[in-house]
């Protein structure tokens, strides 16, 4: 069983920025894929950014341009810089972790709640 730490979360106002952390208990070198999703309150948890491979980065549209996904293999972590933050950001975001992609178990971090006034 992976575990996944996030920290990094907070509320913020609209136009600001903030650094989301995911630690893993396992090195992350070759991992499948290892990223970010959010859930906002009666909505559908979506992809917000992850990196596959460690090589291809994947955006989700509503984020594309204003948040970067990194990693750090040597720390274990990987990072989701949000930029120009918008109230429809508000959601918890969930640090997850695949692999082998596509197949193999998917492990959830307990999820940190962003929160963006307007």
């Amino acid at each position: 069983q992976v575990q996944l730490v996030e920290s990094g979360g907070g509320l913020v106002q609209a136009g600001e920025s903030l650094r989301l952390s995911c630690v893993a208990s396992i090195n992350i070198f070759r991992v499948g894929a290892m990223g970010w999703y959010r859930q906002a309150p009666g909505k559908q948890r979506e992809l917000v950014a992850t990196i596959i491979s460690g090589m291809s980065e994947v955006y989700g549209d509503s984020v594309k341009g204003r948040f970067t996904i990194s990693r750090d293999t040597a720390k274990r972590t990987v990072y989701l810089n949000m930029n120009t933050l918008k109230p429809e950001d508000t959601a918890v975001y969930y640090c997850y972790l695949q692999t082998p992609w596509k197949s193999g178990p998917i492990n959830w971090g307990q999820g940190t709640q962003v929160t963006v006034s307007s």
